[in-house]
């Protein structure tokens, strides 16, 4: 009898812990190291890799020393078997340096940042030499009221009409908060001048942007409450096609529940949800598809603690998916995620990491990786930090602040995270650890299609949701119409440039298709129809067309 007991309790343990682990992949990650030990703070960290030599890359930070402020300048040349680091940027005036580093390295290797400064504005400064030496300051735009970190992306594809164009947009901080953006074409000696691409309806922060194998632009923002903590209420996203001379927006692209404010389970430290997007640049199946990471409370699918909640769009931005859950922890636990980054790997893998104290107490986080290899349906999880630390404001600098980002990359089939933390001393340091994408994803190249073809949706007969997948073995100009039985057009669902591989579409009878009247269509038989013209060509192009079944 005893023995009996004693299987039924070791079962029950057994059963506890496998339940407990379920949604958490033990990974051999090794071990977590800083990139520049210093005496300096170091946070809201960023990093990018030179698009013509992966083992040069570029993280940065605001550095903090007493009253002293600037942005760290922390470089590998090698892969990332050695760092060189130094907590100022050397670019004159090197006292009017004010931090909010964004960061890019162009078509040259030309590393550029830009930064505020002590008087009003946005600054850049370039550097030739891997970070070396730095120039002078270049003013970018003489802000009456200083922005917050701007985003930095540079157009890195050779067929591009914008080739090696350098964009930088930011949020005005102001109760009227207008877009703005610049451009360089020469790496940095020259900026055009600042433009207006959108007025916000009401107040908003953050300002993001991405850009596609193409050089389309896609941007994103949030909009907030009119009350303080100013909760980021809902997403905003806009996309260029011709170099930002002229922008599509959509104010409200998907609604969200931000967690601005402060958290009493760390030390009152200042939080927010601010959005980070992402474009999947491969030729694979989800080329193109966008996504957007924000964190987010009380708004389904995000439960009553700090969840880390991604929209996708798979047409360019035009409609977006309803809100998936990142992190794979129980629901409303008390668990508290924060900080998201995403970055789309080169197999197509998307990878979000963020701070979460799933595995310590309150008051302290570690570090998470999730990543997807379908596009967000699913998600595998993996602690990726060695140790955890207890998050507190940075004393002497803005209330409650301990930094608002982190980053991560890819290189040479490696993803490279970055994060503060600070567990040594009480000082935020920069931290990493290399983590090769076979040991958390597929690492093999995506296979081109041979030809031009278009499959039969799945389901059909479909409600409320079906996918139609065509293969393109060319860069095409692409048509994808749905029809009646009658041949009447309903909706153009495609009407762009794709590039050659897989690609997938979902129609919805639940109102994220973003077809007209697809919602209330009555059972029956439809038609889709895709025509394909590869880039270059006035003929020879691919048609070919479908029938579907609706059933309500």
């Amino acid at each position: 009898m005893k023995a009996y007991r004693y299987i039924l309790l070791n079962l029950f343990f057994t059963v506890a812990l496998l339940s407990q682990e379920q949604n958490k992949t033990q990974l051999d990650i090794g071990q977590n190291y800083r990139l520049s030990p210093g005496n300096y703070n170091q946070y809201e960290v960023s990093i990018v890799v030179n698009p013509n030599n992966p083992n040069i890359i570029f993280a940065s930070a605001n550095t903090f020393l007493l009253s002293f402020i600037s942005e760290g300048i922390y470089v590998t040349t090698d892969g990332g078997a050695n760092w060189q680091g130094n907590d100022t940027c050397k670019g004159e005036p090197v006292t009017l340096h004010s931090g909010d580093p964004g960061i890019v390295i162009d078509k040259d290797g030309k590393f550029i940042l830009t930064r505020k400064g002590f008087s009003a504005g946005i600054y850049s400064h370039y550097s030739t030499d891997n970070g070396i030496t730095w120039s002078n300051q270049k003013i970018i735009a003489n802000e009456d009221i200083a922005p917050e970190r701007a985003g930095v992306v540079s157009d890195f594809s050779s067929s591009s009409s914008y080739f090696g164009r350098t964009y930088v947009l930011w949020v005005r901080i102001s109760q009227v908060t207008p877009v703005i953006y610049v451009y360089t074409d020469d790496g940095a000696q020259t900026w055009s001048l600042p433009d207006t691409m959108f007025i916000p309806s009401q107040r908003s922060v953050g300002g993001e942007l991405a850009i596609d194998q193409n050089g389309k632009l896609f941007s994103c923002w949030a909009s907030v409450t009119e009350v303080s903590p100013f909760t980021e209420d809902f997403v905003g996203f806009a996309s260029s096609s011709d170099g930002g001379n002229s922008w599509t927006v959509k104010e409200n692209a998907f609604d969200m529940n931000g967690i601005a404010g402060q958290l009493t389970q760390k030390s009152n430290i200042r939080v927010n949800g601010l959005p980070r997007i992402a474009v999947d640049s491969t030729s694979g199946p989800r080329s193109g598809w966008i996504y957007i990471v924000t964190g987010q409370k009380n708004l389904s699918p995000a439960g009553s603690d700090e969840d880390i909640i991604l929209n996708r769009s798979t047409d360019g931005g035009l409609t977006w998916s309803a809100g998936i859950r990142v992190n794979q922890d129980q629901l409303n636990n008390g668990k508290i995620q924060l900080f998201p980054a995403v970055h789309v790997d080169k197999y197509g893998g998307v990878n979000v990491i963020f701070f979460d104290d799933r595995n310590t107490t309150s008051d302290s986080s570690g570090v998470f990786l999730a990543r997807t290899d379908d596009g967000g349906n699913t998600w595998q999880e993996f602690e990726i930090s060695d140790h955890n630390f207890q998050p507190k404001p940075i004393a002497g600098v803005a209330q409650g602040k301990m930094g608002d980002n982190i980053g991560i990359i890819s290189a040479n089939d490696k993803l490279w995270p970055v994060w503060m933390d600070n567990s040594i001393n009480e000082i935020y340091q920069i931290w990493t650890v290399p983590i090769e994408i076979s040991t958390v994803g597929v690492n093999e190249p995506v296979q081109q299609p041979a030809e031009f073809s278009l499959s039969q949706n799945y389901p059909n007969p479909f409600n409320p949701s079906t996918t139609i997948m065509f293969s393109l073995k060319e860069e095409s100009f692409v048509t994808l119409k749905f029809f009646d039985i009658l041949g009447r057009e309903i909706q153009t669902i495609i009407n762009e440039v794709k590039p050659t591989g897989e690609h997938e579409v979902e129609l919805s009878t639940v109102g994220h298709s973003g077809l007209s009247g697809i919602e209330n269509l009555p059972s029956g038989i439809y038609f889709y129809q895709l025509k394909a013209l590869p880039t270059g060509r006035q003929d020879g192009s691919f048609v070919q067309t479908k029938k579907m079944v609706l059933i309500r």
